[in-house]
């Protein structure tokens, strides 16, 4: 199981997915108070209750997904959908943060990337789990 580098991408996946309840995707100098999620001076994850649910279910199924070393397309499915999960909270959480009226004072954070990221290793993830699935099939037709 580990040793295939799905698993590793996986594995980054969840990481950086999971990653982006401890960190902070912009901030601002000061609380805004008329600010809907500058409020707290911080735009995280816990701003929205459909970006954290967004973020823990990507998360989660990436996280799955590595235990499912036996059944390749489920893998490549729950990568498919981690990914389309990630995409659609990431564009939410940008219309949310572009729409705020403390947009402008805002300074992009670490956690802007996390997204992109988990995104990129999903992807991965799932392109190498199809590779390793013609690679089982190829190999059942020699024998």
């Amino acid at each position: 199981m580990i040793q295939r580098i799905q698993t590793v991408f996986l594995a980054l996946g969840a990481i950086t997915s999971f990653g982006l309840f401890g960190t902070d995707a912009a901030e601002t100098e000061v609380a805004v108070p008329g600010s809907e999620v500058f409020a707290d001076a911080q735009y995280d994850v816990y701003d929205s209750l459909l970006l954290t649910g967004g973020v823990l279910a990507a998360g989660l199924l990436l996280f799955i997904a590595i235990f499912l070393f036996t059944n390749r397309r489920l893998q490549v499915v729950l990568c498919n959908v981690a990914l389309i999960i990630t995409l659609a909270y990431a564009a939410y959480g940008g219309v949310l943060w572009y729409t705020d009226s403390a947009a402008a004072q805002s300074q992009v954070d670490f956690g802007a990337l996390l997204p992109i990221l988990t995104m990129l290793f999903a992807a991965l993830a799932a392109r190498y789990v199809r590779k390793d699935e013609k690679l089982v099939r190829s190999a059942d037709r020699l024998r």
